[in-house]
C-alpha cells in the first residue's frame, strides 16, 4: 500500500514538473501558433456535451471516450469497449475518431485513432489567382494512440498516452510524437473524483516534402539563372495543456442519477479555460447532458459557451449499446454536430 502510493506521489510530482514551463508561459501572443492545434479540439460528444470536463472520469463513461481526457481515466473500462464517433466539424470537415480497450485485471490498454478530412480545396495561386474548379488540393490529419493506464490502489489510478502524429498539406508533411499522462483519485463511496492530466507533451514538429523546394535566382557569368533552394521550416511546439478536474455523482429515488462536473485548464498557447457539466440519467437508460466552457475573454473564441447532448444505454443479451449525440453552437459558422456509437462486452 504505502509503495503504491508512493509510486501515485513520484507520478504526480514528475507530471506537474514536466507541464510547469509550458503552462504558465502563456498569453495571447502565442495564439495560433503552435503545431497540431487540432489537438485541442474535442472529438467525442460526451466529452463535448459536458463542456470538456471529463479529467476526472465519472461512471459509465466509455473508456476509449475516456483516453481522450486523461489516459488514467480508461480505468472507468471493466471489459472489452469499443467506440467510434463522427464529427461533422466547421467548414465541411469530418473527423472520425475509433478505439478499442480491453481490461487485464489491474491494467488496461487502449488503441486509438483520430483522422481529419478536409476534402478538396481550391488551388490559388500567385500566378493563377482564380478559383478553378478542376484544380484542387487536399490536407489531412492522423493521430495513432496507445494508451495504458493501471488501477495502484482502489482509489488511485495513472495512465499515459503515446501518440503518433501526422500532419501533411498538399506536398509538405510533418510527423512528431507526443504523449499524456494522468491519474485519478477516487474518494471511496463518496461519489466524488479527481483528476490531473497532462496532454500533448513532446518535441517541437516541422515540415518538409517537395512543397517547401523554390527556385533561387542567383547572378553568374552568364547573367541571372535559378537554382534549386529549399525553404526552411521553423519548428513549432505542440499545445500543451494541464487540466484538474472533479466530478460527483449522486443516486436519487426513482433510479435518476445527476453528476456534475468541473475542470480548470491551463493552454500553453492560449487563454485559462474554466469548464462545468452536468449529466442526468434515467435508469442508466436514457442521459441528458450540458456544458459550458468559459475563458477570461470570451470575444477571441467562435464557440458559444454552452454544449448540449442526450446518449442512450441499450443491454442486448449481456452485451451493452451506447448512441450520444451533442450539438456544439459556434457564434461565427454553423453548429456542430456530433455522434457516437460505443460497444461493451
Amino acid at each position: 500500500m504505502k509503495i503504491n502510493l508512493l509510486t501515485a506521489s513520484v507520478l504526480v510530482a514528475t507530471l506537474l514538473g514536466f507541464c510547469a514551463p509550458d503552462a504558465l508561459a502563456q498569453g495571447d501572443d502565442r495564439s495560433g501558433t503552435a503545431a497540431m492545434e487540432e489537438l485541442l479540439v474535442p472529438i467525442t460528444p460526451r466529452t463535448v456535451a459536458l463542456g470538456s470536463a471529463l479529467t476526472s472520469g465519472m461512471n459509465n463513461l466509455s473508456g476509449v471516450e475516456a483516453v481522450q481526457s486523461n489516459p488514467a481515466a480508461l480505468m472507468v473500462n471493466n471489459s472489452t469497449n469499443a467506440m467510434f464517433s463522427r464529427t461533422e466539424y466547421l467548414a465541411d470537415i469530418g473527423i472520425n475518431y475509433f478505439g478499442i480497450a480491453q481490461r487485464f485485471g489491474n491494467n488496461n490498454i487502449a488503441l486509438t485513432l483520430t483522422s481529419w478530412d478536409y476534402g478538396d480545396i481550391a488551388r490559388q495561386t500567385e500566378a493563377n489567382p482564380e478559383i478553378d474548379p478542376s484544380l484542387t488540393w487536399d490536407a489531412s490529419v492522423i493521430v495513432l494512440g496507445a494508451t495504458f493506464a493501471r488501477q495502484f490502489t482502489d482509489r488511485i489510478a495513472a495512465g499515459v498516452t503515446f501518440k503518433g502524429l501526422g500532419r501533411r498539406i498538399d506536398n509538405v508533411s510533418s510527423n512528431g510524437i507526443a504523449f499524456d499522462a494522468g491519474m485519478t483519485y477516487i474518494v471511496g463511496e463518496s461519489g466524488l473524483r479527481f483528476g490531473v492530466s497532462l496532454k500533448n507533451f513532446g518535441p517541437q514538429m516541422e515540415f518538409s516534402g517537395d512543397g517547401l523546394n523554390t527556385p533561387i535566382i542567383q547572378d553568374g557569368p552568364g547573367g541571372q539563372g535559378n537554382i534549386a533552394g529549399t525553404i526552411d521550416d521553423l519548428g513549432a511546439e505542440l499545445p500543451s495543456l494541464l487540466n484538474f478536474g472533479v466530478a460527483y455523482t449522486r443516486q436519487f429515488a426513482g433510479d435518476l442519477t445527476a453528476t456534475v462536473l468541473g475542470n480548470f485548464r491551463s493552454n500553453a498557447y492560449d487563454l485559462d479555460q474554466y469548464a462545468a457539466g452536468v449529466e442526468l440519467g434515467y435508469q442508466n437508460l436514457f442521459f441528458v447532458r450540458s456544458g459550458l466552457n468559459l475563458t477570461t475573454d470570451s470575444d477571441v473564441s467562435a464557440w458559444e459557451v454552452w454544449n448540449i447532448g442526450a446518449g442512450l444505454n441499450l443491454n442486448m443479451i449481456g452485451r451493452g449499446l451506447a448512441v450520444d449525440y451533442t450539438y456544439r453552437p459556434s457564434n461565427v459558422f454553423s453548429g456542430v454536430n456530433m455522434f457516437s456509437v460505443s460497444f461493451t462486452l
